[in-house]
Parts: C-alpha cells; structure tokens; sequence
C-alpha cells in the first residue's frame, strides 16, 4: 500500500498487503456470512435435511447439527468465522438452535445490505438493531411460560420437540423419556436447581438399534473384571474407590538391593508377597465387596482379591471415578490406608456384562445418584454417533427448561409474534432507526420461512396465514409441518425452553453488528516461505477465502 507524497511513493504497509475498504469490504464480508447462513439452512426444522461431511483423512460424519456441520467445515474467510462462534457459543450455552441463531445472523445482514444499498449509515442500523433486540427480550418474557422439575410432561414435551426432524424418530418416545428422567436425577433440589450435564455420562456401543439403548441409575464403566477368578455380579454392592495403585511401590530414587543366598531372595519374595496381601486385607476388613481402582492392581494382588471373592476393575478413568463417588456416594480414596467403611459408595448392583462382544461392568440401582449413565446403542457407528449428538441436545434443552423455568413455543409461533411487535415498536421509535428495527423483524420471520421451504410449502402463503392468525390474537399459532397449516403449538405440543430463543438472538444480533460496523479489511502478506517449502498464503498475499 503506498501513497504518492511530492511525488515520491510513500510504503506504508508491506508489499503484497490487500486492503479492502468501505462498500467493498463491507459486502464481501456480508456475502461471507451470508454463505455460511445459507449452508445450514437447509437443515433447519422437523422436514430439513442432513449434511454429509468428509474431512481429508475420509472420516464420514452424517448430521443435521448445525454445530456440528460448521465445526466440521473448513472455514478461512474471518467473516465466516464470526458466524461459526455464533453456532459455537448456542451449542455451549443451550445445545440447540444452532442452526436457527446462524440463519438469523445472516438474515440480519442480507436486510442490513438492503438498508446500505438505500444509503443508511451502518451506525444507524447498528443502533436500530440494539434497540429492536432489547426490545424482543422483553417480548421473549411476555411470552415465556413456567415450567417445574416436576412438570414431567412439559419436559418431555421440550425433549421431542429438540429430537423432532434429526435420525430418532423411532425411539424418540424411549429416548425422551430417558433425557427428562437422567436430568430430574441429578438436578440439585431447591427453587432453581442447577444442572451440571457433565455427571450424565454417554456410553456408545454399536450393535443392537436405538430402541436397545438404556437408562443406568448409577455408572457405566467401559473395562472388565480384573481377574476371571472375581465373581461377575454383586448385590448389594459396598464399592471402595481408590485412586492408588495395589502394587509394590518401586522406590523414587536409584536403590540397589544386593541379595547374595537364595534365602535372601526368599525373604525378599515373601515381604512383597506379604504387603499385597495386606493389602488386600485392607480392602476385605474395610467391609468393601467390590473395588474400583483408577491405576494397576499386581497380579498377585488380583489373584487374593479373587480368593476373597471381591470385584476388582482397574485403570478405570479418573472422569468416571468422579462420577462413580458422585453416583454411589463413596470417596475417592487416595491410598488404602485411609479405607473406612463410612467411606465406601453402596449400589444394589455391580454386574460385568457383555455388550456386543465387549464386556462393561454395569453399577446399579443407586440410591440417590448424583450421576447417571445412558447407554447409547445404533445399528451402525454413525447411527451411534448421530444418536449421541441429538441425545446431548435434548439433554441440554431439558436441563435449560430445569434450570430457567420458562418456555415458550417453537414452530416458528414465536418469531411471528415478535416480528409483529417489533413492526409496531419501529413506528413509535421513528427516525430512521426504525427502518432497521423493521428490518430485524423481518430478519427474524426468516424462521418460520425456512420451516417452511424445508417442508417444501409455499413459504409466502404460509407466512401470511400465520401473521393474520397472529393478528387475530392467536399468540401461539405456528407451522404444523406435517399438515402444512396454521397451528396452536401449545396444542401440538412444540416447546423449546426460552433460553434458545434469548441466546440465538443475542448472539446474532451482536455478530452482525460486529461484521457491520466494519468498513475495512486489512490483510497482511503472508511470510515468503523458503523455497520447497509447502503452507503459507497465496501468491498475492491477502487472507485466504477473502
């Protein structure tokens, strides 16, 4: 970039350096977003579609998750980006809506394009755009309805409507069920209980078909028994967790132990033998019938365990030994000399099964688990993997609905009636913030427009019956995909917790305003890589993809 001064080219950045600036850089950047919106589109709904991603290495993944796909996707362009955080932080805060908080982001910004066409100034969108989403939090919780930990039914009703349109239909009733029963299991009691999805832990194993897969009211853990000698079932279950090794510590520094008679080598022989089975009597005397140990147990140690007929398992993973003391109420234990029977965790099960050709050991019947399992079965690897991402967004949306209280209806209901509001909020605002705010309603109508299209109706025909229904005072009035008609979605029962709406909403609008606000693109050259040498940008310098 160099600038004529008296004649002489001033360089002010270094060669090869691009820079786009004003209309220019703004509209490539829009396209970008634009590109990304209409990428998951299509996906969007009960009738949208699946993507097929293949990564170089031939990895398959085959998904509806929005999330998911943008992950998946190799993005360059810094536009395009922005959108992918948008997918990230819905997918981090609420687990669903996705792919409805990216379409929204590029809708705001094809409107945006329009308004900059006609010679608005990208601040007085940007205002307008602050004001309208202010104002549709406030819709948002007019709208919301409550909702208890004990209001199964409505739970349920979130859970299907979060799984409705991805692979599950089969199952979807087994599987709903099995999401509002692991959050009610570990949601803390109290007026706003709090719901760490973490202690609810997802196990695949392909074989068998999704309605195979099952609720565990305690811990899955993925290892089998030590030794074949330990008995394969245990009732009533006194669990000890340890964390240390049942093995004869080598000694840290450097020690050389000279045995010169084969008495010697005796005595040395039996004192290991002697302090593992202490060891052992450690684990008998504490009262403990099955051990649950997270590094190695030495094979002599095994064979006593097995003589005692106590249940050992071993190198399991240190996740899943805090779950088991959250599940079954023991300690972890970090050397065995601290085993007190107070300490033990109690199941009425631990059972070694065998789940297509593998065996798991199975820890059951908890008393009031503060972990759960759900085993997560699919005719096929992908099956499996897909069934694991919807059983996580329907995990999430229920522990929001737990969490918050408040739910509203989907189906595009919703957006309807906060456009409508929107609409009559722009002309009390006047000025011309107002026709920004208008454009944000019309932004948000891009919901139930490709609710529709994905359902291949007529989204023109479909809109203007659900605004007059809406008109008419019909608040909760939305697309029935499946009759291709205007309905009460508290009637059909399509609810989505309100935070999906409230998060997507805030993290569109606050991505295309960023991506407005800028009317300069600056991209450096890339380092000359020596010569042979692969990477690096393209000839010409610039960003990748811009």
């Amino acid at each position: 970039m160099a600038q004529q001064l008296g004649g002489t080219p001033l360089l002010v950045m270094k060669e090869g350096s691009e820079r786009t600036r004003g209309k220019d850089a703004q509209s490539r950047n829009i396209l970008a977003a634009k590109t990304i919106a209409a990428a998951v589109k299509s996906t969007l709904g009960p009738k949208g579609m699946d993507k097929m991603m293949v990564n170089s290495t031939g990895d398959v993944v085959i998904t509806n998750d929005g999330a998911t796909i943008l992950r998946e996707m190799d993005i360059e362009h810094p536009a395009a980006k922005m959108m992918v955080e948008i997918a990230k932080t819905q997918d981090d805060e609420v687990g669903d809506g996705t792919t409805s908080a990216v379409v929204i982001g590029g809708e705001l910004l094809k409107r945006a394009e329009d308004l900059l066409e006609q010679e608005v100034h990208p601040t007085l969108i940007v205002t307008g755009y602050r004001l309208a989403a202010e104002k549709a939090y406030e819709i948002l919780k007019e709208l919301a309805l409550d909702v208890t930990p004990d209001d199964t039914e409505t739970l349920e009703k979130i859970a299907t409507t979060s799984m409705t349109g991805k692979g599950v239909e089969v199952a979807r009733e087994l599987l709903t069920e099995l999401a509002v029963d692991s959050v009610r299991a570990i949601a803390e009691k109290g007026e706003k209980g709090k719901v760490d999805i973490e202690h609810i832990k997802l196990e695949k194993k392909t074989g068998g078909s999704k309605e195979d897969t099952m609720f565990i009211k305690g811990m899955l853990v993925d290892k089998e028994r030590a030794h074949t000698g330990m008995p394969k079932l245990v009732e009533d279950a006194k669990i000890a967790l340890v964390n240390s090794a049942l093995e004869v510590e080598k000694t840290e520094v450097d020690a050389k132990i000279e045995i010169t008679s084969p008495d010697q080598m005796k005595g040395f022989l039996d004192e290991e033998e002697r302090m593992l089975a202490e060891m052992v009597s450690k684990v008998k005397d504490s009262g403990a019938n099955v051990l649950l140990c997270q590094k190695g147990i030495d094979d002599l140690a095994q064979h006593y365990l097995a003589k005692e007929g106590i249940m050992a398992v071993k190198r399991v993973k240190e996740s899943d030994m805090k779950k088991l003391a959250s599940a079954t109420g023991g300690k972890v234990l970090t050397t065995l000399e601290e085993i007190r029977p107070g300490d033990l965790g109690n199941a009425g099960l631990v059972e070694e099964r065998k789940i297509s050709d593998e065996e798991m050991i199975f820890v059951e019947n908890c008393q009031n688990p503060k972990s759960v399992s759900i085993l997560l079965r699919g005719g096929t690897e992908h099956v499996v993997d897909e069934l694991e991402r919807e059983m996580n967004d329907a995990l999430r949306v229920t522990a929001c609905a737990v969490e918050d209280g408040k739910y509203v209806t989907g189906g595009g209901a919703t957006e309807i009636e906060m456009a409508l509001k929107l609409r009559d909020y722009a002309s009390s605002v006047g000025g011309r913030e107002q026709l920004a705010i208008q454009a944000f309603a019309d932004a948000v109508d891009v919901v139930p427009r490709a609710l529709a299209e994905n359902a291949g109706l007529d989204p023109i025909d479909m809109l203007v019956a659900l605004r007059s229904a809406h008109e008419s005072g019909d608040k909760y009035a939305g697309l029935d995909v499946f009759k291709g008609e205007s309905t009460d979605m508290l009637k059909a029962s399509v609810v989505e917790p309100l935070r999906i709406k409230t998060q997507a909403l805030s993290s569109a609008a606050e991505s295309a305003t960023m991506i407005l606000r800028i009317d300069d693109v600056i991209a450096s050259s890339a380092e000359q890589a020596p010569a042979g040498a692969g990477g690096g940008m393209p000839p010409g310098g610039g960003y990748p993809g811009m």
